[in-house]
């Protein structure tokens, strides 16, 4: 219909948030919101809907009077498909917790929340979340989900390329990451340090940010010579 806005598919990759520092990179990310007082829903599918987890996200955000605030549990689901649909697509935020990547996944395709979160990102909702809530936007990810840290080509695939959590605070990553981008088990993408944010606008990157001096997002692509390159970009610190 002539007139509407076009709206566009966007995503943060969160390198900290409520549940690891003082709530900055959670401001940032609130102001991106495309209103001012957004319906703002946490998946802690991750987890397993660990309650402890839950009542974090709802102490952390208490005090923005702005949001209104809502927890979707997977493990104990009380809404029927068409209740999922509307409640989720009525979402302006849907940020997702840390956890087990590819249980999350799984869970999320056995009740069809695959699907929904791929409408709502057409929609125009924004899509965000930290460690397995960065890796499920991505084609693949770096995860222990299997215990030892590995690949996984498994994502939603909204974000081109391939994203690593925790780069600079879980001994491996690095390494582990770059040679699973070197060998092609991962397409080339992004690695993000704890404390760092990073906005993407229908798969380009907009934005970068740090709560901590010194920590960095990275572009990380296959070098040709059978190694990788890791490129580190300018983020603008939050204060």
């Amino acid at each position: 219909m002539a007139g509407l806005p076009v709206r566009q598919g966007r995503l943060a990759l969160l390198g900290g948030g409520f549940s690891l520092d003082d709530g900055l990179l959670d401001d940032w990310l609130l102001s991106h919101a495309r209103t001012p007082r957004p319906r703002l829903c946490f998946l802690p599918t991750a987890s397993g809907d660990a309650v402890a987890y839950v009542e974090r996200f709802s102490a952390a955000f208490r005090s923005h009077d702005g949001c209104e605030t809502s927890v979707l549990p997977l493990f104990q689901r009380e809404l029927d498909d068409e209740g999922l649909r509307s409640f989720l697509l009525a979402q302006d935020v849907v940020y997702v917790g840390g956890g087990n990547t590819a249980n999350m996944l799984a869970v999320w395709r056995v009740h069809g929340v695959d699907r929904l979160l791929h409408e709502a990102y057409d929609r125009g909702t924004l899509l965000c979340g930290i460690s397995a809530g960065a890796n499920c936007w991505a084609e693949g990810s770096h995860t222990d989900s299997f215990g030892p840290l590995t690949f996984l080509p498994d994502g939603l695939g909204l974000l081109p390329g391939s994203v690593c959590p925790h780069y600079d605070s879980e001994p491996g990553r690095r390494p582990s990451y770059q040679a699973a981008v070197a060998d092609g088990s991962l397409p080339a993408g992004w690695a993000l340090d704890d404390g760092v944010g990073a906005l993407f606008t229908e798969g380009r990157l907009e934005e970068t940010v740090s709560r901590l001096p010194g920590a960095q997002v990275y572009r990380v692509e296959p070098d040709g010579r059978g190694g990788a390159d890791e490129r580190a970009l300018p983020c603008r610190l939050l204060t």
